[in-house]
């Protein structure tokens, strides 16, 4: 059907090509600001419908900026110049006198959508009826006193100066600001510094004189703020009420109200209604959407611009310009001698348009229209009476402020929550039970509470989204639990929703009734069972090699001080033959020494010990030492032997951000990513550009999910979340997650309301209750620990002391069979090595008996027992 509508409208416009093919041409200027695209779609389909045999409007159009004065002129010359009869155009503050000076001199009619000018012009034909009866009359009509008026200076100041004037009679307390000046870079900033000194003023009735662009500017301002939308009213002093999207504050509790000239339910509208959303997009620019007033008012003009052309054409007016396409900056100025004839006949229109009925005093200024009052209810756009010069302002409608702030007696209060373990959860058998029955855990149960203490009843309802609330940045609206109480669709919020600064700058938070923090949830890693050398692992490396180093440096010194010390030598007597000797002897050698600290250490003694002073005091805290190291060890070792430890990959914030193997992120939509964006921390500023950054993108949409990919992702994926679901994710089975390190931070749960509930007390003061009580713990127990399913210590983490095993102690005997076999290897190469001193002393002995038997003999035993001593130590000094 859509097809054959689109079909029928394109074979129309070329048949009137045809039909008017060979009609006598009117010029027809068009001066289009850049981004007009919808108004010159219009201004193309009014060409086309409008035309007539008798003669056909030919128009020539100019793309320009209408601020710039320059381009103005340019443009306005090279339109007269082509021998134009009338200009179709925009302008604003900056470019509206070259205009009409211009008008005025060459007597080229100006036919414009523009806001109504000040004074009498000539050559000027609004379009656009005056807004300051149809404002007054709604100011009254809300018995309003003291507003803010917010304004536009691009577009005049006489709407402001009659308000004014009137307020100055009247008494009223206005407060002008304007919001024209605004630089778009910085005006984020501005509307907020704004909207809070209306706060601080206690404004909340706002009159928005602007164009849609700016009304919608400020619209997204109010609803990222969030503070001004319950139980303020704003009224927007344009024609265009429904032009703009409206449905962001639609349920925000906010009083819109406001204007509209084009009435959708006229029979003349709807039909071209029909014709306009049957147009191709592509071939006009706009056409996907409604038409707004400024293209109706183009659509209207050149309707206007049509009958007083037609007319010329009867009343046989000459109003050709035949070589009449002079100068427009000719000095002096040549008018145009036919332009009084056609502002005449323009001003002598009356027609029926898209915009009402459309007609002109003497000065081009529409008369006789009609206005309807439009106000923004929870079912959308509603109008509630209309304004025309005669009967002023009439209502039809008087359920107007219908989104006022109302109190919750006899009233079901909406609970907004969300499904999340174990605060909502919806019994097993939920089928079987209606309503706020189907659900339980531990917000369901605090709920009630509440409730009780409160005395409202209470309807549950799960989030639409399945998201907290958080902002969007394109779009500025808040999404989740916080768009809920923020647009009105809930009365109050209890879940696990964390107080923030950016969410209680649009609604109001309880007294925390849980602390809690950021934590990191990773997969449980595997037990690893003590190694073979475990028993080394009381200590640490350095220590060990420290007790090494200190084991040698005491020897050494030992043996220095017994080598200096005079009170460790003392006389042996030897007999070497018939001869009898006394020397001197040191029983601390090198090797002795090393002996008697391996002994000390090892708290098995030795079989000699210092005489000297120096020697004992070495001895003494070498003693000291080894008592305290081995009483440290002793300590640690049954931990290390009998417990099987879970090694962690990370156990910190710092572990994760220093490492790229394991990824990490948080809940989309949340307080955690939220805390992550914000922080000027370098460490979670740096975790939190990781985040963004990483692919695939390691933000999930729900705390199931996070918790799911932690388990499948085989210790490669880590989790933020909040400590207290942490905890209970840690509780239950499959029991293979834990929680690692401290909290990141420090926070609280809160019961949300909107700002200026008259719940906020009342809840506020159920909650310490509450917690005065002991409830709020109990509650936590209830849910966390009681209903746990993996033990105290979250199934078999709980680490149980049993008997040794031999691979527990498998490095001792490794040790021990090693030391034996060392002895072994030492004892057969000292055998090898005194055979072979045995054989050649033999052989020395041999060769001297024959020279002296006896003498050889006993110079051979004395011999072999001196050197046998040295070999542990003893040496022998003659004195």
């Amino acid at each position: 059907m859509e097809k054959i509508v689109n079909l029928s409208v394109s074979v129309l416009l070329v048949l009137w090509g045809c039909v008017l093919g060979g009609s006598p041409s009117v010029q027809i200027g068009g001066l289009f600001p850049r981004g007009a695209d919808q108004e010159y779609s219009a201004f193309r389909i009014g060409m086309v419908q409008f035309g007539t045999s008798e003669f056909r409007l030919t128009p020539h159009i100019d793309n320009l900026e209408v601020a710039n004065s320059f381009a103005v002129t340019n443009c306005f010359c090279s339109q007269f110049s082509r021998g134009v009869y009338a200009i179709f155009g925009f302008y604003d503050k900056k470019s509206v006198n070259t205009i009409t000076s211009f008008c005025g001199t060459l007597h080229v009619s100006f036919i414009t959508p523009s806001f109504p000018l000040d004074g009498n012009q000539q050559f000027i034909i609004q379009m656009r009826p005056d807004i300051k009866g149809p404002l007054l009359s709604l100011i009254e009509y809300y018995k309003w006193d003291k507003f803010a008026y917010l304004y536009d200076s691009d577009r005049g100041l006489t709407t402001l100066q009659v308000v004014l004037d009137t307020a100055a009679e009247r008494k009223w307390q206005v407060t002008a600001i304007n919001v024209g000046n605004l630089k778009d870079e910085r005006k984020d900033e501005a509307y907020r510094s704004l909207f809070q000194d209306l706060e601080n003023k206690k404004e909340r009735r706002v009159i928005l004189d602007c164009e849609q662009d700016k009304v919608k500017d400020i619209m997204e301002q109010v609803i990222t703020i969030g503070r001004h939308v319950k139980g303020y009213h704003y009224i927007i002093a344009n024609l265009g009420f429904i032009d703009g999207d409206l449905s962001k504050i639609q349920y925000g509790g906010a009083n819109v109200s406001g204007f509209q000239i084009v009435d959708f339910d006229d029979p003349l509208v709807s039909k071209f209604d029909q014709r306009w959303e049957a147009l191709e997009e592509k071939e006009y620019p706009g056409a996907d959407s409604k038409i707004r007033y400024t293209s109706a008012l183009t659509y209207d003009a050149v309707q206007v611009m049509t009958e007083a052309f037609r007319y010329l054409h009867k009343q046989r007016i000459d109003f050709t310009r035949r070589a009449n396409n002079g100068d427009c900056l000719a000095n002096p100025a040549v008018p145009w001698a036919q332009g009084v004839e056609i502002e005449r006949a323009l001003k002598q229109v009356r027609v029926e348009g898209l915009t009402g009925n459309i007609q002109f005093d003497q000065h081009g200024k529409r008369v006789n229209y009609s206005v309807n009052i439009m106000e923004l209810k929870s079912n959308g756009p509603v109008k509630i009476g209309y304004w025309n010069e005669v009967d002023k302002m009439a209502v039809t409608k008087s359920d107007v402020f219908a989104n006022d702030t109302t109190g919750m007696e006899n009233k079901t209060v909406i609970v907004t929550t969300i499904l999340e373990a174990p605060y909502v959860m919806l019994k097993k058998n939920a089928d079987l039970f209606v309503d706020n029955e189907r659900y339980e855990g531990y917000c369901v149960d605090l709920a009630a509470e509440i409730a009780k203490h409160c005395g409202f009843k209470y309807q549950l309802k799960i989030v639409g989204d399945g998201k907290y609330g958080a902002r969007d940045a394109e779009t500025k609206i808040w999404n989740g639990m916080v768009g809920e109480l923020v647009y009105g669709k809930a009365d109050i919020a209890v879940a696990p929703l964390t107080i923030t600064l950016v969410r209680e700058e649009v609604i109001d938070f309880s007294k925390p009734f849980m602390s809690l923090g950021i934590s990191i949830m990773i997969k449980k890693p595997q037990k690893s069972k003590p190694g073979v050398f475990s028993f080394l692992d009381p200590l640490a490396y350095e220590i060990w090699m420290c007790i090494v180093f200190a084991y040698i440096g005491v020897s050494v010194v030992l043996f220095l001080v017994s080598r200096f010390s005079p009170y460790e030598w003392h006389t042996e007597e030897y007999e070497d033959g018939q001869i009898q000797t006394n020397e001197s002897t040191n029983e601390f050698g090198i090797f002795n020494s090393l002996w008697f600290s391996l002994g000390a250490f090892m708290r098995q003694g030795c079989d000699i010990s210092p005489r000297s002073l120096s020697g004992r005091i070495v001895g003494g805290v070498w003693w000291f030492f080894t008592l305290i190291i081995i009483s440290s060890y002793t300590a640690n070792l049954a931990a290390f032997l009998t417990v099987e430890r879970m090694v962690s990959p990370i156990e910190s914030a710092e572990d994760l951000a220093k490492q790229t193997e394991i990824a990490y992120g948080t809940l989309d939509s949340g307080s955690t990513k939220e805390f992550f964006r914000r922080s000027k921390i370098a460490l979670f500023d740096k975790m939190w550009t990781y985040m963004r950054s990483a692919e695939p993108s390691v933000f999930v949409k729900t705390t199931a999910e996070g918790v799911l990919r932690v388990r499948k992702s085989k210790g490669k994926y880590a989790y933020l979340l909040e400590s207290t679901m942490n905890e209970y994710i840690e509780q239950r089975k499959p029991c293979d997650t834990m929680k690692v390190g401290g909290n990141l931070d420090s926070k609280g749960y809160g019961i949300a309301t909107p700002k200026g509930s008259s719940l906020r007390n009342a809840v506020n003061l159920a909650v310490l209750k509450l917690n005065e009580q002991g409830l709020l713990d109990k509650l936590k127990n209830k849910w966390w620990y009681d209903k746990g399913e993996c033990g105290s210590g979250g199934g078999d983490s709980k680490e149980k002391t049993s008997a040794l095993s031999l691979s527990n102690v498998a490095g001792v005997f490794y040790i021990l069979v090693g030391g034996l076999g060392l002895a072994m290897l030492v004892a057969l190469i000292e055998f090898c090595y005194k055979s072979r001193a045995e054989a050649k002393r033999m052989k020395v002995a041999k060769n001297a008996q024959n020279i002296n038997p006896t003498s050889s003999q006993n110079s051979q035993n004395f011999a072999t027992y001196k050197e046998g001593y040295n070999v542990y130590g003893i040496e022998s000094v003659k004195i």
